[in-house]
């Protein structure tokens, strides 16, 4: 059989369809891989191996009697371990305090990616309580920093870092992450892979931990953007155990475009980014321009990160007033996250309500200028990968800038990152595709487009080729 790493989803899937491979010899590939290779990225918490070949075999059985469930059918996949998994599998939100605990049911995504057929084969690493807590540098998780396999002196990003290395280092061929500001969109812009975040309300919350309840959204990082696409269609839908969802359906549409792209670009948005991120995605733009209508376009004078700030500090205290209150934030791994959330307990009722007032005219002055475009443009973060032994310029702790970054979390917006070059170190950017809500198929064809045009997501790391 050919080497089933670093293929698309639709590769694999016709490669189980054919028999070049089976469920069960996919999952052990790709199990043996994350048990030897994920300890050198802190990619994994927990390995699924007996699960994986369980749901594998039952896949094989399945195929083989012509009950084809879907595109997912058959294919492994690691999950951010901020999901509840039941049957004695640990969920430790990636912190010390919750490193035993266990869950007596799924969480609604990973039923519904069993539904489909797709096999757990690991729970990921992530940065403790989802990076809620004030982290500034790497090492803010239980298992270790986020390891880059581009190189292992960088970070992989957070808070989805396991997530991001995993599916970076052929471990996975797609990951379930989430994102209150950059934890998809972070990974996938350090690690070099597609990450989409998806409309707020899109995808269920249910039995995912609690970050920020207006905030918190969940999505795929994969190889290329039809990969989210297949991915986001078996996760989406309503859900009564979350009312947050919507009853919008989702049917992923792929194929290019059915006309020219109009794609804007806010005035000013590369401003403060690292120079290699600057030159990457001005030249994105230019590769752009051969299937694309792309403007300048300039946004109202609005707070906007303060905005995002103060929701996800209010909102964050609340859900962790019992850990923060009892002191047990002590036991967090990062020194900053065991003080910093007190500061977020003291978030004044005014300035949130005042918050929450503002996020409606951004939702509509944003929606107003991004009515003649099919997405904005940005870089995917404003900086690459940072050394493990520094400190990142963190927006949420306002020392770094992210404009689309809040604009597109605090109004519940989709966006989707993909590779768009790599900084002198030989570590990647990313460009983002910002759309309006419920136009995931809109964002995820433009990604598809630029990644027609290119390679960088065909580019993977020399030393997980192994």
């Amino acid at each position: 059989m050919s080497r089933p790493v670093f293929l698309s989803i639709r590769a694999l899937g016709e490669m189980l369809r054919s028999r070049q491979v089976s469920p069960v010899e996919l999952a052990t590939t790709f199990l043996d891989r994350l048990e030897a290779l994920g300890p050198k990225y802190n990619a994994v918490v927990t390995l699924t191996r007996d699960l994986a070949l369980a749901q594998a075999k039952a896949a094989e059985t399945d195929i083989l009697a012509g009950q084809y469930r879907g595109p997912l059918h058959g294919i492994p996949y690691g999950a951010k371990d901020l999901f509840a998994t039941a049957g004695g599998i640990p969920t430790t939100w990636g912190a010390a305090p919750y490193r035993e605990r266990q869950f007596d049911s799924d969480a609604t995504v990973i039923r519904r990616l069993r539904e489909a057929g797709a096999v757990l084969a690991a729970k990921l690493a992530m940065v403790e309580l989802a990076g809620g807590m004030g982290y500034c540098q790497p090492n803010a998780s239980l298992t270790g920093p986020g390891i880059n396999p581009w190189d292992p002196t960088r970070w992989s990003g957070g808070s989805s870092s396991g997530s991001g290395s995993a599916v970076c280092a052929g471990l996975v061929p797609f990951a379930i992450g989430s994102e209150t500001w950059g934890s998809i969109l972070g990974p996938a812009n350090h690690c070099g892979v597609t990450g989409l975040r998806p409309t707020f309300g899109r995808v269920s919350r249910h039995g995912a931990m609690v970050l920020s309840w207006s905030l918190d959204k969940l999505g795929p990082l994969c190889l290329t953007a039809d990969d989210c696409g297949l991915v986001l269609e078996a996760m989406a839908g309503p859900d009564t155990a979350d009312a947050s969802t919507t009853d919008w359906p989702f049917c992923y549409e792929p194929g290019p475009p059915s006309r020219r792209l109009r794609l804007g670009v806010i005035a000013g948005v590369v401003d403060g980014t690292e120079t290699a991120t600057r030159k990457n995605f001005e030249a994105a733009i230019q590769k752009m321009v051969e299937v694309a209508t792309i403007e300048e376009v300039t946004i109202p004078a609005l707070p906007y990160e303060e905005i995002t700030r103060t929701i996800l500090f209010g909102e964050m205290g609340s859900a962790f007033e019992d850990l923060i209150e009892t002191g047990r934030i002590a036991e967090l791994t990062a020194p900053e996250d065991r003080y910093a959330p007190y500061s977020r307990m003291a978030v004044l009722a005014k300035d949130y309500i005042r918050a929450l007032r503002l996020r409606g005219v951004v939702v509509t002055e944003i929606d107003r200028v991004m009515r003649g475009f099919d997405a904005l443009l940005g870089p995917s973060r404003p900086f690459p990968s940072t050394k493990l032994d520094e400190e990142f310029p963190s927006a949420i702790r306002g020392a770094g800038k992210d404009l689309m970054g809040a604009i597109g979390n605090v109004g519940g917006l989709p966006a989707i990152s993909v590779p768009d070059g790599f900084t002198e170190n030989g570590v990647p950017t990313g460009m983002q595709f910002l759309g309006r809500p419920y136009e995931e198929n809109v964002i995820i064809a433009a990604a598809s487009t630029y990644q027609a045009l290119t390679d960088w997501h065909l580019q993977h790391p020399p030393g997980a080729l192994a």
